[in-house]
């Protein structure tokens, strides 16, 4: 199956398993490629953030992660899996093996001072032999050239950026041609919840699409506005793919 194009935004229903073989590809071939994501969110804030378009349009891959767009896919008549939406709480540990393996080097930047590099000695306890740093998210923009200097020097075949959207995105943008790494992806607060700074939600409710509401009943002050006022906006989208697919069977 190739790229989809749901509530406005283009999406590629891939596995974990052929994301880490893509990975795997740019770092054998020594090439630099962007693997982006989608959620509700995400759709949200692209359709209200010029910056964020243009992010998504440098993107070499767009993996979903979140149900709802599965089942949205499924509803237009796509054949989408659940195995086809791959979130960073599930996909870190995959990486991770990988990388210990195959000696790849991963660079964390983002979180509060202290949680990346939490995560990573959890990492660490479960992979002895994986290479990792970390860097926290909340630096001021003159220390942007250091980090991006430190970053050439380890030379990582992943750079995870986890600072939320957009700003994640917007970094990543901003800075790419400065950026020395083969995989460059945009992981939201993956290594929080790996360090337990953040409760991770039950995994069964992450596979019927009712992550969201653990989400919102561990941070609603935080999460509120993104998951029961964003949704309304995109309801204009939604009933634009159904005319779609109308128009298409008719």
């Amino acid at each position: 199956m190739g790229r989809l194009i749901l509530l406005g935004v283009e999406v590629d229903p891939l596995t974990m398993d052929e994301l880490n073989g893509l990975i795997e590809e740019a770092v054998r071939d020594g090439r630099k490629i962007i693997i982006a994501n989608h959620n509700l969110h995400s759709v949200y804030l692209y359709h209200s953030d010029s910056k964020m378009r243009a992010f998504f349009k440098k993107a070499d891959v767009i993996h979903i992660d979140g149900m709802p767009l599965v089942y949205w896919a499924r509803a237009l008549g796509y054949r989408v899996s659940s195995g086809q939406r791959v979130t960073y709480i599930d996909w870190i540990y995959s990486l991770a093996s990988i990388a210990e393996t195959k000696g790849w080097r991963i660079f964390y930047l983002g979180g509060k001072l202290g949680v990346a590099s939490r995560a990573a000695l959890r990492l660490r306890e479960k992979y002895p032999r994986l290479e990792i740093r970390t860097h926290h998210g909340y630096f001021a923009p003159e220390e942007n050239g250091k980090i991006l200097a430190d970053i050439a020097v380890y030379r990582p075949h992943i750079l995870m950026v986890g600072m939320g959207m957009p700003r994640q995105e917007h970094w990543v943008l901003d800075n790419l041609d400065k950026i020395q790494a083969n995989a460059i992806l945009t992981a939201g607060a993956c290594f929080d919840y790996v360090a337990g700074a953040i409760p991770t939600p039950p995994r069964w409710m992450g596979r019927i699409g009712f992550e969201w509401l653990y989400r919102l009943m561990s941070e609603p002050r935080r999460l509120w506005r993104r998951y029961l006022w964003e949704p309304w906006f995109l309801l204009p989208l939604l009933i634009g793919d159904v005319v779609k697919r109308i128009r298409r069977n008719s």
